[in-house]
């Protein structure tokens, strides 16, 4: 008995050679990872595994029950001979891997096959091999929701079921009973033992092929998502020279070629590694297979005839060309050089895919943050006209108003214009300017302001010297202040105070307009700077635009703070750090 476990376990070998084998067919790796198969694949698999079942019949031994000696043909059967066989491995993987029908259908196979052997238990075995393929198939319908393989311990478990049925069949359906018994006595839990022995090691062969691969899969993901955010920095700002260079230094340290290249449409961009003393960048695409990537936007392996080196004793011998690609127009190509062919791995080609992909992404990325650049740009700059007409008209009226009554003050007051203008004209070519050239813009309205006030609006400043170089939007101040005066100090009967402070809290400059008018009532607090806030003295814009620029320029951190008491006074206040 022991001797005979001892041959069937070494037959097993042959069983992981299979198992090796068939992990490595398409459509078998479809059914282990649990996908629909079309009725031409599900016929194949059926196939396969029942000619399995075979090879599992051919590679047993034949057992003469009246010698008790054991043979190793299996060609035909006297009819004291039986065979200690692994058939039910092949049936019982087709079931726990395909499902009843895929179990069944194998069993079919394998079990007709060994009935036709002949023999005194050839028809129990061809019976019990089918209902083997049953058995696999209800363990695979308790497992179908679970998108993992069987657990080892279940596979052993229904290979040993299985083998055990077929040894209760032999006993009920064979005859002579005596012969029966004895091979079973003499078979059965050798049997039991191998068999189900050789399902678990099939399935422990599959479920470590699939999760080493899914290991270099993730080890590959990370590895791309590695690299493609060290140079996330750089492809941000588009495919150019100044952005090709360094993302190809980042893939050479990372990647084990021997160089890699960038190119657009016409140009080499940058190319670092073996080769650079000849490769060079700034020159023209040269190699056909570039310009054919670049039109067809397809993944292309070349050779050193395809590579078209000039230098004779050049060590590159091929390259991985990859298109880089915005939306569905490829725009350039990135190349991996290798010293030989067959240094070209099937990972070295899915990393270049991946790669390619990510970086595809970065340009997209950067093509988006140029447009909404040039989108935020051109709304900046729709709100700073809004507010040139919006003072200006105010500006007039006052000097209007003194023309007649006072010419030399509105001369004054024209030159304070002016300056004001000429500060805001300034301005408009850009988007930011200093805390510095901000309160002399507003230095030069209060000047109008305060001629308009007369003897009733008293202006002070709380500056602090070092937030004077802290950078904000052109015509932040001024309309706040003008703001201050127009809504809260204008309607006072007593004296009128501004206050103007810049301090410097931490590494950020904290600026605050100050007034101390009617304040403001608190339905309309709640939407001031959110929206536009109609009113009989106003059209709304000036705050709202304020606050949408800072926003739009430094983040949500920066909007206005608006706090208003009622009869006491406003507070308007926003905070910008040193850097944008």
């Amino acid at each position: 008995m022991w001797e005979l476990l001892l041959v069937m376990i070494e037959r097993l070998g042959i069983i992981i050679s299979v198992a090796f084998v068939m992990t490595r067919l398409k459509f078998i790796r479809h059914l282990i990872e649990k996908r629909e198969l079309s009725k031409l694949q599900q016929m194949s698999v059926i196939v396969i595994f029942g000619l399995f079942g075979i090879i599992g019949t051919y590679t047993g031994l034949t057992v003469n029950v009246d010698s008790e000696t054991y043979s190793r043909s299996v060609l035909q059967l006297s009819e004291s001979e039986a065979i200690a066989n692994s058939r039910v491995i092949g049936v019982v993987i087709a079931g726990l891997l395909g499902g009843w029908t895929v179990g069944l259908g194998a069993g079919i196979i394998a079990g007709a096959h060994r009935y036709l052997l002949g023999g005194f238990t050839g028809f129990a075995c061809g019976i019990s091999t089918i209902i083997a393929g049953v058995i696999a198939g209800y363990f695979y319908k308790r497992n179908k929701h679970n998108h993992n393989i069987v657990p080892i311990q279940t596979a052993l478990i229904v290979g040993m079921l299985a083998e055990a049925v077929q040894m209760g069949l032999i006993l009920v359906l064979a005859r002579p009973y005596d012969q029966a018994f004895r091979l079973v006595e003499n078979i059965g839990i050798p049997m039991i033992i191998a068999n189900g022995l050789g399902v678990a090691i099939f399935i422990l062969i599959i479920r470590n092929v699939i999760q080493e691969e899914e290991k270099m899969g993730s080890l590959q993901a990370q590895r791309a998502l590695k690299l493609a955010n060290l140079t996330l920095n750089y492809l941000r700002k588009g495919l150019n020279v100044q952005s090709a260079k360094p993302t190809c230094e980042i893939l050479l340290k990372e990647i084990d070629v021997a160089a890699v290249s960038i190119t657009n449409k016409e140009k080499v961009l940058a190319f670092v590694g073996v080769g650079k003393d000849h490769h060079l960048s700034n020159e023209e695409i040269k190699t056909a297979v570039t310009k054919h990537v670049v039109k067809s936007g397809e993944l292309i392996i070349a050779g050193r005839d395809q590579i078209q080196c000039q230098q004779s004793k050049c060590p590159l011998q091929a390259a991985v060309i990859a298109p880089l690609k915005i939306k569905d127009e490829t725009i350039g190509t990135l190349k991996f050089y290798f010293k030989s062919e067959k240094e070209i791995s099937p990972m070295i080609i899915e990393l270049s895919k991946g790669l390619s992909t990510l970086l595809s992404h970065q340009l997209e990325l950067s093509e988006v943050d140029r447009h909404l650049e040039l989108a935020k740009q051109a709304e900046i700059k729709a709100l700073q006209a809004q507010v040139s007409p919006h003072f200006l008209f105010n500006a007039l009226n006052t000097i209007v108003s003194l023309i007649r009554t006072n010419p030399l003050k509105a001369r004054k007051l024209l030159i304070s214009l002016s300056h004001f203008f000429r500060q805001n004209l300034a301005g408009v070519n850009g988007t930011e300017t200093t805390l510095e050239d901000e309160i002399k813009h507003v230095k030069a309205y209060l000047e109008i302001e305060q001629a308009r006030f007369s003897d009733k609006l008293t202006v002070t400043y709380d500056i602090d010297e070092d937030v004077l170089s802290y950078k904000l939007p052109p015509m932040t101040l001024q309309p706040i202040v003008e703001n201050a005066i127009k809504h809260g100090v204008k309607q006072l009967t007593d004296e009128s105070l501004i206050q103007i402070r810049l301090k410097k809290e931490e590494d950020k400059a904290k600026i605050s307009v100050i007034d101390n008018g009617i304040g403001i009532d608190n339905e309309r607090l709640p939407l001031l700077g959110v929206e536009k806030v109609t009113s009989e003295t106003g059209t709304g814009i000036g705050l709202y635009n304020v606050n949408r620029r800072l926003q739009m320029m430094y983040g949500d951190e920066a909007m206005l703070k608006i706090n208003s008491d009622s009869g006491k006074g406003t507070i308007i206040s926003f905070q910008i750090g040193k850097k944008r």
